[in-house]
């Protein structure tokens, strides 16, 4: 599936994705009971939802108690193409969220660090170098209020 295509969904697919977003543990069964189709049904559904790349199935952590003490979100002002930059922001292990935008900033990338001194090493070392990057602006996280990965489906 193309990543500028949003993808049909039928009503039991929706249904399927509601589930999962409450508990992504569900057992198909119970997903199956809920929305109406077989065990059957749902996992064949869900395994074509992985495969095109609707959705994904993780478990999400907090990163303070894996030992990531600090993160932020790093504002990013760059010159020339940025998909190629984003690329290589995508390739730093520690960066776990990219974007283009639009405003004030031309990308953002979301980093987790074992500390202060990790961060300052990922901007200098090896965000600051990359080509066509010619500003920074780091918004460090002090509090976690809110993060959800449930939007719904529409």
């Amino acid at each position: 599936m193309s990543k500028n295509k949003a993808a049909h969904l039928d009503d039991h697919s929706k249904a399927i994705i509601a589930e999962l977003q409450e508990d992504g543990r569900r057992s198909y069964a119970a997903v199956g009971k809920a929305v109406g189709l077989s065990e059957a049904a749902v996992r064949q559904r869900v395994q074509r939802l992985i495969d095109s790349g609707v959705i994904q199935v993780v478990a999400v952590t907090d990163p303070v108690e894996m030992g990531f003490a600090r993160q932020a979100m790093i504002g990013i002002r760059a010159t020339g193409e940025l998909e190629p930059i984003a690329d290589l922001l995508a390739d730093i292990e520690e960066v776990d969220y990219v974007v283009i935008t639009a405003g004030s900033f031309d990308l953002l990338a979301e980093v987790v660090c074992e500390s202060d001194e990790h961060l300052l090493d990922i901007l200098s070392r090896r965000i600051r170098t990359l080509p066509g990057v010619l500003a920074t602006e780091t918004l460090v996280y002090l509090k976690l209020r809110k993060q959800t990965y449930a939007w719904g489906v529409r």
